[in-house]
């Protein structure tokens, strides 16, 4: 198995880039999600489980700074006094666009009030589940996401990355064949080449280390997945909830693994994933 794709998101919930090669870093890959979307009327960083029309923005690094551009093209960089208002004119909802703290502080990662009174419907609100489907897992998520909106130092929902491989692709594609399957949906930080693999391999690799270019990573649980992947990202890519029934009934509500970084380094499309 090789690195087939490598993919960075400048900004958390939008549309990233495809990269030759990335550097992870004990906390993932440098540079991933570095920037994030503050709500100034409800509180607390928010991703696209609350502000779906963040995953129809693209964005991009350009030295220090991110330009981010808007569903009809508008581009805007990060450096300019403008992007704030830009944002929030566009999002219909005051925003701030927000670096990681240089400092660390906590409250910067601090979860913003809940939108329902009521935390089962706050949570099927976020996991896109209808009245009759589970829940999932909730023992596959670091414990400080209960308090906080992602682990304090990142802005990554969970763990530093995100590993799927083109057969679960393939078997997505096959699942639901009416329904518009791509990489874009998924937000994988690594797309793994499986060569004759068939179907969600990925789901066996809890517990495994291997070692891609120089780095080592540790694969951790299966991705449960929530409303994000329903989302709609481009004219191409509508609003699709039946993606996530067949992952909700089917595939255990999750798609791709989670891992960590255990020796960071460089990982390069093509180079080999190898178990340890």
């Amino acid at each position: 198995m090789q690195i087939s794709q490598l993919w960075t998101y400048p900004v958390k919930s939008m549309v990233g880039v495809s990269v030759e090669s990335v550097e992870l870093s004990s906390l993932g890959i440098v540079g991933d999600r570095h920037w994030a979307i503050r709500d100034l009327e409800r509180g607390g960083i928010r991703g696209a489980k609350k502000i779906g029309e963040l995953m129809q923005f693209t964005a991009h690094r350009n030295d220090n700074d991110v330009i981010i551009t808007f569903p009809d093209g508008t581009q805007v960089s990060s450096a300019d006094e403008d992007v704030n208002f830009m944002l929030s004119g566009v999002l219909g909802r005051n925003v701030l666009l927000e670096s990681l703290p240089a400092d660390n502080n906590l409250e910067h990662f601090r979860r913003g009030p809940s939108d329902s009174d009521d935390p089962l419907t706050e949570l099927r609100g976020i996991f896109g589940r209808e009245a009759e489907e589970p829940l999932p897992d909730f023992t596959a998520f670091p414990p400080e996401v209960a308090e906080f909106e992602s682990p304090p130092g990142t802005h990554h929902d969970c763990w530093p990355l995100l590993v799927m491989t083109t057969s679960a692709l393939q078997a997505l594609t096959d699942a639901v064949p009416e329904s518009q399957i791509d990489v874009l949906r998924f937000r994988p930080s690594i797309v793994v080449e499986t060569n004759s693999g068939e179907g969600h391999v990925e789901f066996s690799w809890k517990g495994k280390t291997a070692a891609l270019g120089t780095a080592v990573i540790e694969f951790l649980d299966p991705c449960p997945r929530c409303i994000m992947i329903t989302r709609k990202v481009n004219d191409e890519l509508p609003e699709d909830r039946a993606i996530l029934r067949h992952v909700v009934r089917d595939l255990n509500q999750a798609v791709g693994v989670y891992a960590r970084i255990l020796t960071p380094g460089r990982v390069a499309l093509g180079d080999a994933l190898t178990f340890q």
